[in-house]
């Protein structure tokens, strides 16, 4: 005798796919398209008959991977990646530190005014990053700062201080992200640990070295992935800050060279497959640091 199902449970029907469907279309338009009409333009270049003018004198044709060549031996891009890579270096170990630090100290049995500490410490990410950079700027600027006022006389914007100057900006914009997702990881752990731990005689610092900040190893290694791209793809802070001081160039990093390249010279192939080498690097980098730390973080062989 045939058994009968709900009719609820037969296969589910189209309304998954339905549901799935505008996440779809909308990765397919703005994300999976770009990136292949990206890659397309990267292996073509325009070819110029005679002196360039009148009707099909400039054409676009195939290249292959000339265009990677050049810019693989370009001295611009890697120059810009040495200076991101100084500039990381600063974002990172501060900006995460002081997420780490401040989750810790939220996450104590003696915090006071913890709604207000979390407030105050996110309000800065929800600050666009023009408008604080922009802030910043002015507070930089030797004519109008008021730091002057405070007998504060160095130049913010100088050569060997303007990327401590963009890197101050990034810790203060991505602090609050940063230790509101490693605040979270620690509200889900069970309290039940820590009064066992105080039961047996640990102090607070006890608590946050030898049991939360490893429960943190997999929230610490997201948060440190997403800071690493999102470092390798600044463009705002040097961009708003570059009208202000002349020691910020357009190719100062990888995405403002390609910017440059793009809508400045009117190089849309050459900028298409430096974009593509960015973002080769960039996962090397990111997949780099994950297959590093997998085993420890997340107990995997």
């Amino acid at each position: 005798m045939r058994a009968h199902r709900p009719s609820g449970a037969r296969g589910g029907g189209a309304a998954p796919y339905l549901f799935l469907a505008p996440a779809v279309v909308l990765f397919t338009l703005f994300t999976a398209v770009p990136i292949v009409y990206t890659a397309y333009l990267s292996l073509r270049r325009t070819k110029v008959s005679g002196l360039g003018l009148g009707r099909g004198a400039r054409r676009e044709v195939f290249a292959g991977l000339d265009n990677y060549s050049a810019a693989v031996g370009d001295g611009e891009l890697w120059a810009g990646w040495l200076r991101v890579l100084g500039y990381g270096a600063i974002v990172l170990t501060v900006m995460l530190g002081l997420a780490l630090l401040f989750a810790l100290l939220l996450d104590s049995a003696h915090v006071r005014l913890a709604r207000f500490s979390r407030i105050a410490l996110f309000l800065p990410y929800a600050v666009p990053g023009v408008v604080a950079t922009l802030l910043w700027g002015f507070l930089y600027l030797p004519s109008v700062t008021p730091l002057r006022d405070l007998g504060i006389d160095a130049v913010l914007l100088g050569p060997g201080t303007v990327t401590f100057s963009m890197a101050n900006i990034a810790v203060w914009g991505g602090t609050g992200f940063n230790m509101l997702v490693l605040y979270t990881a620690l509200r889900a752990v069970p309290r039940t640990y820590y009064e066992a731990a105080r039961i047996d005689g640990a102090s607070e610092r006890q608590i946050a070295l030898r049991i939360k900040i490893p429960i943190l190893m997999p929230a610490i290694i997201l948060t440190t992935v997403f800071s690493v791209i999102a470092t390798i793809q600044v463009f705002t802070e040097p961009t708003a800050l570059r009208p202000l001081t002349n020691t910020i160039s357009s190719t100062w990093s990888p995405l403002m060279k390609v910017y440059r390249d793009a809508f400045v010279n009117g190089d849309l192939y050459s900028a298409a497959a430096t974009s593509i080498v960015i973002a080769a690097i960039s996962l090397v980098l990111s997949f780099g640091f994950l297959r590093v730390v997998r085993d420890r973080a997340f107990q995997e062989g």
